[in-house]
């Protein structure tokens, strides 16, 4: 037991470093300001109250969540008919779709969301097949479609492999009682499929929504300056003003909010098995 205890520590030393110093640097930037020295450090709240008051900064996070809702209903919508249609098929054909799905995720993000820009472009190729039935060229890049687009692409694989998980692992035998009982296919999805694949949908919007709504670079490369996101205001604090008591501020506003977020799902993910056999 002493072995596997003493595995975990190289763990969290790396995350002593990398997680819960920054986090502690973080809260003390946004709680302070500096002085004439550095010893003469002073607690200040002007930071969240300078969020708070300025509306440019409140509409901008209104714009991040509305951005990462869309996000995830558009993935799930796409996802789950993709996984429930995987979860159905034979086992060779499963690690085929599933490759297919995680095929995309090999490639950086970044080198990704770049090749959208080429295609999304006024020359690119989807301007160039509009052209061809006379429409064209339309504005796609800077625009809330392009960073829309390009975050459901990013970020569907994470939604289709949680809801194909559970459903993999599903019980048939309750589908099967439905059908002894009656039930149709509409109604047996409804009643039992849906219920017990519930988990796995609440973990992709997780893994969807969290870093949906504080993604920087795909709005950034897709939406160019005219689309700025709460993520943008923290890089432009930090690389840019030079602001990081105001950046902290903000971050630790967003880690907050996440953490909400997380909690109010994990409420949400309760195990459904014991109503997924009623009818």
């Amino acid at each position: 037991m002493k072995s596997f205890k003493s595995m975990a520590y190289p763990y969290i030393i790396w995350s002593i470093f990398l997680i819960v110093l920054p986090m502690l640097l973080i809260v003390i930037y946004a709680f302070t300001k500096e002085g004439n020295s550095v010893i003469n450090i002073q607690f200040t709240l002007e930071n969240f109250a300078r969020f708070f008051s300025d509306k440019v900064f409140f509409n901008v996070l209104k714009r991040s969540f509305f951005i990462a809702v869309a996000t995830t209903i558009i993935c799930i919508l796409l996802g789950y008919p993709l996984a429930y249609v995987t979860a159905r098929m034979k086992p060779k054909s499963q690690i085929v779709m599933v490759f297919m799905v995680t095929i995309p995720t090999w490639i950086n993000m970044l080198v990704r969301t770049y090749a959208w820009r080429g295609i999304l472009d006024k020359s690119g190729i989807l301007n160039s097949l509009l052209g061809l039935f006379g429409i064209g060229p339309v504005q796609f890049l800077e625009t809330g479609f392009a960073v829309i687009l390009g975050m459901v692409y990013n970020f569907l694989p994470f939604m289709v492999l949680q809801i194909y998980n559970s459903l993999s692992k599903m019980d048939y035998s309750y589908i099967e009682a439905a059908s002894d009982l009656g039930a149709d296919r509409l109604h047996t999805f409804l009643r039992v499929t849906l219920p017990l694949s519930i988990p796995g949908v609440i973990s992709g919007i997780t893994l969807v929504f969290l870093p949906a709504v504080s993604s920087f670079f795909i709005p950034k490369l897709l939406g160019g300056g005219q689309y700025v996101l709460i993520g943008n205001v923290i890089e432009n604090q930090f690389l840019t003003s030079g602001d990081w008591g105001f950046g902290s501020a903000i971050s630790l506003i967003m880690a907050i909010i996440i953490i909400i977020s997380m909690h109010i799902t994990k409420k949400l993910d309760k195990d459904p098995s014991s109503e997924g056999g009623k009818l």
